[in-house]
């Protein structure tokens, strides 16, 4: 982010002056510095000396606060948050509404203790983690860091809360920096300060920050002042800068420290705080996790809404019946009183009453607890997920991490992956294996799995190229334009490796690093593929000595240090796709640009007049080689000082001070220069398959996943890479679309769309589908008029390979899969550039791998390398999405049955709201009784062994089609339901009809009952028994004997006029009362055990199958199990895509149909032919 500041360093009256605007904005921000030599300044006198006491007073203070809530609102805000939930609000209206006579269904005091322990443990569990953040803010607040005090003359100890804007603070190397400084001073005499930003981003790796350009603040440090040499210098200074024309300076970020970084290899460093508080980047970063609304919720809130349906159809019948009921009463009865005021209502009138009498009495209908058990549930299995022995690795101490609490039964309903390659297929530690220099093709066949074994063709011509070395005669050759050096020159001294000792980078992990042993020197990259041409280039002889802002020291074969002058460095951007670096020789003086980047951006930038063209056709044809052999490909090139225009720098520290359109110019200038190259050659630097990446392809595949794979590189490499990794097979049809005009674009869509559909159809023996585009192709492709084809033809395609895509292109594609095939996607990906696309997908994952943290701290999910997305997905997907199923149809099964016992009642009492069962025993039925087994049940329950869901991939499918939870399971759970209650209200019922019986026996023994058949229910429904579900269920019915035993006998006048006092003891010293319960039971379940038996032996599901092939015994079940799997073969992770697909056999054929334009523009199709995959 580019940020104009007024200058700095000028005297403080004028600073005052923008001050008293209190313009605060980011864009604008006019800041007093409150330097050491403030006392030096006009004295102001009258209104101006009030506004000298705070210069900076408009801006906030550097304390931070992260908590919602405080001591003394807490309760308030607490609820006004919970309230925002519909469900809340709807019990706590039901409540309210209760206090009104005319309505009231149950005591009111008694009505509202559900929803106030529902409201109370939720508040609670919101105070425990404000209560975290608070203590957190304040261990941060209090942290210690020295700001520069005038009364002192030097740095003091103060708390971080207690830093302002205009502070000078002073860090010191491993401290952390207090707020966002602009950086005047460091200890280093270049004026470079490194910081580690894994804060803010995640990565470990050293990011370097500059001084202020233009603020000449590096001079010598003595005892009396940190900053300046004297006051007397400074004030000069001062004077000096204010009397320039050049009012306002642009800094961009490379000068700012952000809050939270890590000062690295920097002894001291001095800046001027610019950002406090929650205005530093550390805190406007932390805007709280994206929310990701799972699919089984929002399955679950339409069938809520049918629940509200019924609810309110069952109230209109109540309050018809009662209407009718009123209606047919040839008298008023004597327990009919009036009303307040002073008369009888009228029947229409006492209908409608009921109506939100009704409400009120079948209330839980809805189910109040279910949201709540699914948080719960869904939190112990984030805690069996995360503490799976199987998905920790061991190398990086690392452990699957949950960072999305609410979507894990995602996990078990995908139907596409978006993948990355680099680092997330492969393992991104690059390794230097072919290069071209000068169109000669150096092989490096010794290289070993790491290490480089220089060409000894290639070293000696390297050696050759600069004589002897001995005095000023080598040195002189060494001026002479020599390809060969100018290789390996660029291949050192073009990029940002940081120059440090191996001490040093011993003090904390270094993902991206090269030690150099012998000579204590490390090398830290910003990307592996970086230290990987350091490290080549070091092995001929070329090492890189230091690195500074304005210089590169480089030491040559024969052992000559050559210092060259940094002018400038054209940073690496996505849009060119390459970087440069401006040196000034050190003998010659000549200016010299080395460029390195992707082959199509570099090779039409080359100056083919003066180049060889059969050079230029040699390294191309070199680089296809190395695409087909898995390699990534970097292309070098020079320009030599004639070429570069006398003004160019001037135009380029323009750009550089601008503060409108910054980014623009710079570009521009960056264009203008890399023009008219000189190439010098081309790398291969293989980057090996992570280990049983095949193996978990293959799986997902088999599970019906469908897999794509986005990635910037070649096609020629993308399509290695899916084979070694067997994303596509020998035998597959790979169909290839590379075009640049949007006509041919959709004649090669339709064409590709009958070709697809043809093998695809019915009874044809077609072969499997792969589709590889290029990222041009699929910008015309994703168009309005041309995306439905596209899709169409993608749904054809088992696999597809998008190739030279940009991140804008990654999230583009999934956001269009997601909306228009409304499938459940998943994206997987381990760089900065994978952060749009996981974002975009349903579930993101990202891999810690090489290149930082940005994709973890992006994601729902994290895992250390690919191979864990098999049990991932697999295992615990499908049983956290099995389970959370099954449980929720089971709340709604359970909260219908109880409460239609009340409405099946309403017929006997002439619809009058009345309850025969206890409200104390009503409201600990769902709150305590039939609570925690279902609770255990969706965290416990397994339908299918973890080996088996891994052996046979294909149960994965069973999430495809929703056996678990789906309309339809949800209306034959309603039915059965039904069935129950009245089941279970009227056996009991005509069992005690025409007996003396009380109101509360009779409820007593229906609720023992329910309890019986709900318990029993469940134990149908769970598929494997532990210590666990048997306790609870155990303990559920202990508990409800123990506390209606105790209630009913201690209860005297709880319910009055009519209390339960002694009738459960009365009950259960009846014989009748056992049969009761244990016909009404059998009776209910009956046909629900009845469809189980049948369904599994007759018509069983690929589930049942695999629950019965468990109980086989092992040795015949792993042979059943290798049948199924027998087609597949092993895994195969760890190995170099060469030597992979060297293993197979070598004339295996592979079929393509390559679409392409011909070279008149129009679309041409060959027929399908066959051709041999010849590896290298």
């Amino acid at each position: 982010m580019f940020v104009p500041v007024r200058r700095l360093l000028h005297t403080l009256s004028v600073t005052y002056l923008h001050n008293q605007k209190g313009q605060s904005e980011r864009n604008d921000r006019y800041v007093c510095l409150m330097i050491p030599f403030m006392s030096h300044t006009p004295s102001l006198s009258g209104e101006n000396r009030l506004h000298t006491k705070q210069p900076n007073r408009y801006f906030p203070g550097n304390a931070v606060k992260t908590t919602k809530y405080s001591l003394w609102f807490f309760i308030p805000m607490n609820l006004y948050e919970q309230f925002h939930r519909f469900a809340n609000l709807y019990f706590v209206g039901l409540a309210v509404l209760n206090f009104v006579p005319a309505v009231e269904a149950f005591q009111p005091e008694v009505a509202i203790v559900p929803i106030c322990v529902m409201l109370a443990l939720t508040a609670l569990k919101d105070g425990w983690e404000d209560c975290r953040r608070f203590r957190s803010d304040r261990r941060i607040n209090h942290t210690s860091c020295r700001v520069y005090s005038r009364k002192v003359s030097g740095f003091v100890e103060r708390h971080w809360k207690d830093v302002r804007v205009g502070d000078l603070v002073e860090v010191a190397s491993n401290e952390i920096i207090p707020a966002d400084l602009l950086l005047l001073h460091t200890s280093d005499l270049n004026g470079v300060c490194h910081i580690e930003t894994a804060s803010l981003d995640g990565e470990t790796n050293l990011k370097r920050r500059l001084v202020v350009p233009g603020l000449n603040t590096q001079v010598r440090i003595n005892k009396g002042n940190p900053l300046f040499e004297n006051k007397s210098n400074c004030l000069s200074f001062l004077q000096l800068v204010k009397n320039t024309n050049v009012d306002v300076l642009g800094f961009g970020i490379d000068s700012l420290l952000p809050r939270g970084c890590t000062v690295r290899n920097t002894d001291l460093a001095t800046g001027f705080v610019v950002y406090t508080g929650h205005e530093t980047k550390s805190m406007m970063n932390k805007n709280g996790p994206q929310y990701k609304r799972s699919k089984l919720e929002c399955k679950m809130n339409i069938d809520v809404l049918f629940c509200v349906i019924l609810l309110f159809s069952m109230c209109l019948i109540g309050a018809l019946g009662h209407y009718v009921w009123l209606e047919s009463l040839p008298s008023v009865p004597l327990f009919l009183t009036p009303g307040s005021h002073g008369h009888m209502d009228s029947n229409p009138l006492s209908g409608l009453y009921m109506f939100f009498t009704m409400i009120i009495l079948l209330q839980i209908f809805i189910p109040i607890s279910l949201y709540v058990s699914i948080e719960m549930v869904k939190m112990g299995q984030i805690f069996f997920i995360t503490n799976d022995v199987d998905l920790y690795e061991e190398k990086t101490d690392s452990r699957v991490q949950c960072r999305a609490l609410n979507i894990p039964e995602d996990l078990g309903n995908i139907h596409y992956v978006f993948s990355d390659k680099t680092g997330t297929l492969t393992e991104n530690k690059m390794v230097f294996r072919r290069c071209s220099v000068t169109g000669t093709e150096y092989s490096h066949n010794e290289n070993g799995k790491s290490e480089v074994v220089p060409d000894r063709k290639l070293l000696q011509r390297v050696l050759a190229g600069g004589g002897d070395w001995d005095g000023c005669g080598g040195i002189r050759r060494c001026e002479a334009t020599d390809l060969y050096l100018d290789f390996f020159l660029a291949l050192t001294v073009c990029n940002t490796v940081v120059v440090s000792t191996a001490t040093t980078c011993s003090l904390w992990h270094q993902s991206t690093s090269e030690i150099d042993i012998s000579a204590q020197r490390c090398y830290v990259a910003e990307s592996p593929d970086e230290a990987a041409l350091v490290h080549a280039a070091k092995v001929y002889g070329f090492m890189l000595i230091a690195r500074t802002p304005n210089s590169v020291k480089v030491r040559l074969p024969h052992g000559v240090e050559l210092n060259y002058q940094v002018l400038d460095t054209l940073n690496f951007d996505p849009h060119r796709k390459r970087m440069s670096v401006v040196l000034r020789h050190p003998i010659s003086g000549e200016i010299v640009m080395y460029t390195k980047g992707a082959d199509y951006t570099v090779m039409e930038l080359l100056d083919f007049e003066r180049s060889q063209k059969n050079v230029a056709a040699s390294t191309q044809r070199h680089l296809n080689w190395y695409a087909k052999e898995g390699l990534h490909t970097l292309c070098f090139a020079k320009k030599v000082s004639s070429d570069i225009q006398e003004n160019w720098s001037l135009l380029r520290q323009e750009a550089l001070a601008a503060i409108d359109n910054r980014e623009e110019l710079l570009m521009e200038t960056a264009v203008n220069l890399e023009k008219q190259l000189t190439l010098l050659g081309a790398t291969g630097i293989e980057d090996r398959l992570q280990e049983c990446v095949p193996d978990t392809v293959m799986a997902l595949r088999e599970a019906g996943v469908r897999l794509w794979v986005l990635t910037g590189d070649k096609a020629e490499t993308a399509i290695n890479i899916a084979h070694a990794s067997r994303l596509l097979d020998q035998e597959d049809l790979v169909i290839h679309m590379n075009t640049d005009d949007k006509a041919v674009c959709k004649s090669i869509l339709d064409r590709s769309l009958e070709e697809g559909r043809r093998h695809t159809r019915p009874g044809y023996p077609g072969l499997s589908i792969g589709l590889v585009i290029d990222g041009h192709t699929l910008d015309m492709a994703l168009q309005s008029d041309l995306v439905d084809r596209f899709l169409e033809l993608a749904r054809l395609c088992r696999s597809v390979l998008c190739c030279r895509v940009t991140p804008l292109q990654k999230s583009t594609v999934v956001k269009v899969v997601r909306e228009r095939l409304k499938v459940m996607t998943l994206a997987v990906g381990d760089g900065a550039n994978d952060v749009n696309m996981i974002q975009a997908a349903d579930v993101g994952i990202g891999i810690s791998g090489q290149e930082g943290m940005q994709a973890v701290m992006a994601s729902d999910f994290s895992i250390s390398c690919f191979k864990h997305m098999k049990k991932l997905l697999l295992v615990h997907g499908h049983w956290c999405n099995s389970r959370l199923s099954n449980m929720a149809i089971y709340f709604f099964y359970k909260n219908v049955t109880y409460v239609n016992l009340l409405f099946w009642y309403q017929f006997f009492c002439g619809f009058s709201g009345t309850s025969m069962i206890d409200i104390w025993l009503l409201i600990f039925f769902n709150l305590f009784f039939t609570s925690t087994p279902p609770i255990m049940f969706g965290v416990m329950d397994r339908d299918v062994s973890a080996e088996t869901l891994l052996g046979l991939p294909e149960l994965y499918r069973t999430g495809h089609e929703s056996e678990g939870y789906s309309h339809f399971t949800f209306w034959i759970a309603m039915l059965d339901a039904f069935y129950q209650s009245l089941v279970c209200f009227f056996i009991p019922y005509l069992t005690y009809q025409g007996t003396d019986i009380d109101i509360y026996t009779f409820g007593s023994s229906m609720n023992t009952v329910s309890l019986f058949n709900i318990l029993l229910h469940l134990a149908i429904e769970i598929k494997s028994w532990t210590l666990v579900h048997w306790v609870t269920m155990l303990g559920s019915v202990a508990l409800y004997f123990t506390v209606t035993l105790v209630y009913s006998a201690t209860c005297i006048s709880c319910n009055p006029p009519s209390d339960p006092y002694w009738t459960t003891q009365q009950q259960m010293s009846e014989p009748i009362f056992y049969l009761v319960c244990v016909i009404t039971t059998v009776v209910a379940l009956l046909p629900r055990f009845t469809y189980r038996v049948l369904s599994n032996t007759l018509a069983p599901t690929p589930l049942i199958r695999a629950r019965h092939l468990e109980r086989l015994d092992p040795a015949i079940r792993e042979q059943w199990i290798k049948e199924w799997r027998g087609f597949r073969g092993g895994p195969q992770g760890g190995r170099s895509y060469q030597k992979q697909t060297q293993e197979q056999e070598p004339s295996r054929i592979t079929p393509t149909l390559s679409i392409t334009n011909n070279h008149l523009g129009t679309p041409t199709r060959s027929a399908v032919r066959h051709h041999h995959n010849v590896e290298l």
